[in-house]
């Protein structure tokens, strides 16, 4: 099962969390968030945090590969993200249309980013009896898709949908379970089956403070995690 954790803009923290053996590291690049991401990096690169940083080669001892969310960002300030900081995957949770995210990939593969992912965001009422269907019109179009908690604050809300809905979807893509995951949640994680399901994304339930995570809870819900 692949791991990310999400919201994250300390150099030193995600340092830390990288040596975790994480998979993804999300940096949130959205104004209304509490975890945006603000500052671009100089030439060496820089992660920046609110009066912290060090260089991005150093965060990047590790495994982990950086994932870019955005909400309804134009594609030149999408490109330049993935350009400044070096992204592996682009997350949106927007109304991003198919044809959008079509252009976004064929100026960024193989020129600018070859191989680069593209990943869209479903959000999960708390009401809802099924997975919505609007999954379908981005099966051509991305590489996986994850499953949140619908909120105003688009993702990091710590809410959670009941993950029975997810029997419903049979789509081709896989996905990343998400949606107010916290430390006591590793059980339940284990034993949540779907053959499409190929990761779980962590974020505000294992924070110290909007963009800074609790390394101690990551570290013992990934031990219960792989408890037999």
């Amino acid at each position: 099962m692949k791991i990310k954790v999400c919201g994250m803009r300390d150099g030193e923290n995600i340092r830390q969390v990288n040596e975790l053996g994480i998979d993804y590291i999300g940096l949130i690049f959205w104004e209304k968030s509490p975890r945006n991401v603000t500052m671009i990096p100089t030439g060496a690169g820089i992660i920046p945090d609110r009066g912290r940083s060090i260089p991005l080669s150093s965060s990047r001892k590790g495994k982990g590969c950086f994932v870019g969310v955005f909400v309804d960002a134009t594609p030149q300030n999408i490109i330049t993200r993935v350009v400044n900081f070096n992204l592996n995957v682009i997350q949106l949770h927007g109304h991003e249309t198919p044809t959008m995210i079509r252009n976004l990939r064929a100026t960024l593969d193989p020129d600018i980013r070859p191989n680069i992912q593209i990943w869209k965001a479903i959000p999960i009422s708390s009401n809802e009896s099924s997975v919505p269907t609007a999954y379908k019109k981005y099966e051509d179009c991305v590489d996986a898709f994850v499953f949140d908690t619908k909120s105003p604050s688009v993702g990091g809300s710590g809410q959670q949908y009941s993950w029975s809905v997810l029997e419903s979807y049979n789509g081709q893509k896989p996905f990343l379970l998400s949606g107010g995951i916290g430390p006591e949640d590793a059980e339940r994680v284990r034993n949540f089956h779907h053959p499409k399901c190929i990761g779980i994304d962590l974020n505000s339930r294992f924070e110290t403070a909007p963009g800074l995570k609790n390394i101690e809870k990551i570290k013992q819900f990934l031990n219960e995690l792989c408890r037999k």
